[in-house]
């Protein structure tokens, strides 16, 4: 659509300046001429396009790299893999009886198996498309990991670590964004619980050395000592049995028990506990507004590439209708 523009065309006479004038405007107008056709005047500027678009292709060429990259973030595949990550959980639970394992073991083992080696196949094509970018993101080092942890011999000093191998189900987090977010939120809330996970143990320190200062002697099996008194006071905590498990037999020898028992279990409880879930939900709000927000401005930066590349096409079409205009006002009348 550019091929007039930069260029004066020369002014010829009669027929000639009219058939000029017409094969110019078609070449200007590419969609009143057949598809796949040229004209003349198109010549300089359809080889100066072919020289780009070979350098293009010389600069970005297609590797067996990106196209194994744009195979394995393939929607069908995550869900491929999502799928045999849920198998291979319901396997890793079928071995678990004894029944099932003596019926169907050299099955189960086979499929184990096989999964496995499709997520190592898995693995190492990521490593090959991301290279050292793999090993930058948590989340591939989280697969990596317990991908690893699978192929460790199942008999040696290092047999133990086979118990783990039931920790593939945990790739499920690394494929569903959600519960990637929901992970998120929990580490970013990890300094917020820290604080008050203190304070909450200060809390329980004091109350122990009080409990076992005034029952130690006559309930020696619940506050005997500083940790028996921790262990009975988190017992407390949890509302498991306080009242007729604890409270009211320390009540029968001392009746203003309720005193100390009380307020342990308004702040430790109600208030501790629930800024512990305070902390969390805000932890997940800041996530997804964070999202959003990125969401917005991902649209917003589209929105606008879109518009300039509008406002580019409407003022190169301007400029073009301009020179057409020129040329036939520049053509004699016949």
């Amino acid at each position: 659509m550019r091929c007039l523009q930069g260029r004066r065309l020369p002014v010829k006479s009669g027929n000639e300046s009219v058939a000029a004038g017409n094969s110019r405007l078609a070449c200007a107008t590419p969609y009143s001429r057949p598809p796949g056709s040229a004209c003349a005047c198109e010549a300089p500027a359809g080889a100066s396009i072919d020289r780009q678009v070979g350098i293009m292709q010389v600069a970005h060429p297609e590797t067996s790299r990106s196209r194994l990259g744009q195979f394995i973030e393939r929607p069908a595949f995550q869900r491929g893999i999502l799928l045999l990550i849920v198998i291979n959980a319901a396997i890793l639970g079928m071995q678990t009886s004894a029944a099932l394992v003596a019926r169907w073991g050299e099955a189960l083992v086979l499929l184990d198996s096989l999964i496995l080696a499709v997520f190592v196949a898995e693995i190492a094509a990521r490593i090959y498309v991301h290279r050292a970018a793999f090993f930058r993101d948590p989340w591939s080092l989280f697969d990596f990991s317990v991908v690893a942890i699978a192929l460790v011999p199942a008999s040696g000093p290092f047999s133990i670590l086979r118990a783990l191998r039931v920790l593939r189900v945990m790739r499920m987090v690394t494929m569903v964004p959600s519960m990637r977010r929901v992970v998120g939120a929990l580490l970013s809330a990890i300094p917020g619980l820290g604080s008050i996970a203190m304070v909450l143990a200060l809390v329980f320190y004091v109350s122990a050395v009080i409990a076992t200062g005034l029952f130690a002697a006559d309930f020696p099996e619940w506050f005997g000592s500083l940790g028996r008194s921790v262990y009975t006071l988190f017992q407390v905590m949890t509302l498991e049995s306080w009242s007729m498990g604890i409270v009211r037999p320390v009540m029968e020898i001392f009746p203003y028990a309720w005193v100390f028992f009380i307020p342990f279990i308004l702040i430790a409880t109600f208030t501790m506990l629930n800024l512990f879930i305070a902390i969390i939900v805000n932890a997940m709000q800041t996530v997804t507004d964070a999202d959003r927000e990125a969401t917005q401005a991902s649209i917003e930066a589209a929105r606008e590439h879109i518009e300039t590349d509008l406002h580019d096409e409407v003022r190169a079409l301007r400029g073009e209708i301009a020179e057409l205009k020129e040329l036939l006002r520049q053509q004699p009348r016949s």
